[in-house]
């Protein structure tokens, strides 16, 4: 393309709003609760981000609370797709959360530092 250049991306947020906000149940009759945390680089809590899972029947979607936690009640799988939508973001960050043995799996999101989640970049 001669002559144009890529925009950069922009930061999202504050977020959020509206429906996005609400809860969107995957599976209310799942046999496997998920929780967990998310936290920024210095491993404080982020309050104000949204937490989505896909699997092959669906996706549900989850914002975090006071204490950066979230949960989802869904269905076993081998493993489980997990998009993070935070404020300071260029893009979504999207990683994957493997199947656990039993019907409690924990799953805590590091945005950035030492225990940085691994993220795909896609």
């Amino acid at each position: 393309m001669t002559g144009r250049r890529l925009t950069p991306s922009q930061t999202i947020g504050p977020f959020f709003a509206g429906m996005l906000l609400e809860r969107q149940v995957l599976f209310e009759d799942g046999d496997v609760r998920i929780e967990g945390h998310v936290y920024d680089g210095a491993g404080d809590p982020v309050d104000d981000a949204l937490v989505e899972i896909w699997q092959p029947e669906g996706f549900g979607r989850c914002p975090t609370d006071a204490d950066g936690a979230y949960w989802f009640q869904t269905r076993r799988a081998d493993f489980i797709d997990v998009v993070v939508f935070a404020r300071g973001l260029l893009k979504h960050l999207v990683t994957r959360m493997d199947a656990q043995p039993n019907k409690l799996w924990r799953f805590d999101i590091h945005l950035q530092g030492p225990d940085e989640t691994a993220f795909f970049d896609v």
